[in-house]
């Protein structure tokens, strides 16, 4: 905090707001605030159960067959992504360290917590993955917590009754805080958020109402998450949500969203021979290999060769966390120039892994045609071209491509008090930049491939229908 506001060359007693986002990972902490396991290592360090930890996909399957109305709001299954099965897995398999949990905590709501000593949950958080249902009162659903042997959470974890709204002031900074952070004691603190969402924020808080059923923000690194707004609530099969004023105010939140994506493309180049000898910003150097073979061959590059990118389940639409991914089409060429068409129909699989949950939501009311990107996929051209050819949609690059960051600054300026609202600080702080359109001749080549992914798909799950039961 003190290198940015050197490097910033402001006063810090100019800064009036500070928020947090941060993964949807779950902290658990004892009596005095201090860490206790997650682990079954015993460690006491290894608190934090991080987003992306799929150890309780047997509990999610339980959650599920409860058939309870508040699967409504999370596409109708629960993923093991989700806080509740990875709270009741710990439940179960570290009952000592559950006894000793006096805390725990959305990851950005912790952030909060620490900065300020006060305990409040964020409506986005809690929302979004606790099954806090914001347009109730009461928005915690308890007989829900009872049935699937929770009913000792929201007292173990110290909820509060009610969720604070995403902007609203929590409080400032503490001492402790504003001597570690070398920030003003009046620095306004509102409740934590989800990455995610913040770049949501970032992204969408200045679109008119009326282009939020065109728009879709997309939010993609490692993982994927999709955010679509709309002025009602619009149940869509496996993508999370609809959550009420979860990510801005007035509007439902649908949440689509890839679990491998950076990480995929990171996987195949450590899995190729090829792609392990390589050094430097292996992505860059893999995307000039592509665009100089796509040079020659044109559109028709790497046809043949089809992936299907669910190596680690599939998120939206399929809400599948036993998916597993395929590739379709692999010779034993091991050479650089078989890295090459490896690498880009994964890419292209990516891409049209979007265009399917994209393609979901449009069957439920939206009329999606432009895709706001941030993120480390914002900042590469090959899949920013991807993501405009593949889906048939535009793909609009903000003027600050950290819109995460944006977006969590647009929280804090506006609990500050330095605009009225969150709308009203979008449209002053967003500025949007480049807008990709498709290239017809790359799309119809993508329409191809994208059958074939929905083929693969089919296939995938007969082959794992077909399997002997385990021990079988």
């Amino acid at each position: 905090m003190r290198a940015a506001v050197a490097e910033a060359g402001i006063d810090a007693a100019r800064i009036a707001g500070l928020a947090f986002d941060a993964t949807s990972s779950q902290v658990v902490l004892g009596a005095d605030g201090e860490p206790v396991t997650a682990s079954t290592t015993g460690d006491d360090a290894r608190n934090v159960v991080m987003w992306a930890d799929h150890r309780a996909v047997a509990e999610a399957e339980e959650i599920t067959a409860t058939g309870h109305r508040v699967l409504d709001h999370v596409g109708g299954t629960m993923s093991p992504e989700m806080a509740l099965p990875k709270m009741l897995w710990l439940k179960r398999h570290l009952p000592r360290a559950w006894e000793r949990y006096a805390f725990a905590f959305d990851l950005a709501d912790f952030m909060a917590w620490r900065a300020t000593g006060r305990h409040v949950v964020s409506a986005c958080t809690m929302t979004c993955k606790w099954t806090y249902l914001n347009h109730e009162r009461p928005g915690w659903q308890d007989d829900f917590l009872a049935c699937i042997g929770l009913g000792d959470l929201r007292a173990r974890a110290r909820f509060p009754d009610v969720a604070a709204p995403i902007a609203a002031p929590v409080g400032t900074l503490d001492a402790r805080a504003a001597e570690e952070l070398g920030l003003p004691r009046h620095c306004i603190v509102p409740p934590g958020i989800i990455d995610a969402h913040a770049g949501g924020i970032g992204l969408l808080a200045g679109q008119p109402r009326a282009e939020l059923d065109r728009r879709v923000a997309m939010i993609a690194g490692t993982s994927t998450c999709h955010m679509a707004a709309s002025p009602g609530p619009r149940p869509v099969p496996g993508v999370w949500g609809p959550y009420a004023e979860a990510m801005l105010p007035g509007a439902w939140l649908n949440e689509g969203g890839q679990s491998a994506t950076g990480a995929l493309l990171d996987h195949v180049l450590d899995w190729h021979v090829e792609g392990r000898a390589l050094a430097g910003d292996r992505h860059s150097r893999m995307a000039e290999a592509v665009a100089q073979a796509l040079a020659t061959e044109g559109p028709g590059f790497a046809r043949g060769l089809d992936v299907l990118p669910d190596f680690h389940g599939n998120r939206s639409p399929l809400a599948d966390p036993g998916a597993r991914g395929v590739v379709s089409g692999f010779t034993l060429d091991s050479s650089f120039a078989s890295l090459v068409r490896l690498y880009y129909a994964t890419a292209v699989a990516i891409a049209l892994g979007t265009r399917h949950v994209l393609d979901a939501l449009d069957a439920r009311g939206w009329r999606t045609s432009h895709v706001h990107l941030t993120g480390g996929h914002a900042a590469s051209p090959l899949l920013r071209r991807l993501y405009a050819d593949a889906t048939r949609r535009s793909v609009v690059l903000p003027e600050e491509l950290d819109s995460v960051l944006l977006g969590t600054a647009i929280v804090a300026a506006t609990a500050a008090g330095l605009h009225p609202g969150l709308l009203e600080a979008g449209s002053v702080m967003i500025r949007e930049g480049t807008t990709i359109a498709p290239d017809e001749a790359f799309a119809r080549e993508f329409d191809a491939r994208y059958a074939r992914l929905l083929l693969m798909h089919d296939h995938a799950r007969a082959l794992r229908a077909s399997l002997p039961p385990t021990g079988g």
